[in-house]
């Protein structure tokens, strides 16, 4: 059986929207709330990659792409909250994408990607 590795990453790329800043492999704890019915939730998870414009981690279930959040996570020492959008979700990862970050924050990012 053979696998066509053009045409794999050709449908996984048409499934992502582009991304708008470069990732970076960060691996931190991250802290997550959200609302559910009866009120906050709080949960934990380990970060995988990134960027300016968001990040990758891996979370325990009971996200909905949509979603607003709210991400503790801290960046070369700095401890950053961002509220984001869940943008997608399964059992093994979830993607975020920060909202109204400052540029200073942003630039907190990229100068701790080593993308500044």
């Amino acid at each position: 059986m053979s696998v066509d590795l053009h045409s794999a990453r050709t449908a996984d790329s048409e499934r992502r929207p582009q991304q708008r800043y470069p990732r970076a492999l960060f691996s931190v704890p991250v802290t997550l709330r959200h609302m559910e019915v009866g009120g906050i939730r709080s949960a934990g998870g380990i970060s995988l990659d990134i960027s300016e414009g968001g990040l990758a981690a891996m979370m325990r279930g009971g996200l909905r792409a949509g979603e607003l959040v709210e991400i503790d996570v801290s960046i070369a020492g700095c401890a950053l909250t961002a509220v984001a959008i869940v943008r997608y979700t399964s059992d093994l990862r979830s993607g975020f994408e920060f909202v109204g970050l400052t540029p200073e924050e942003r630039q907190q990012i990229a100068n701790a990607t080593g993308h500044a």
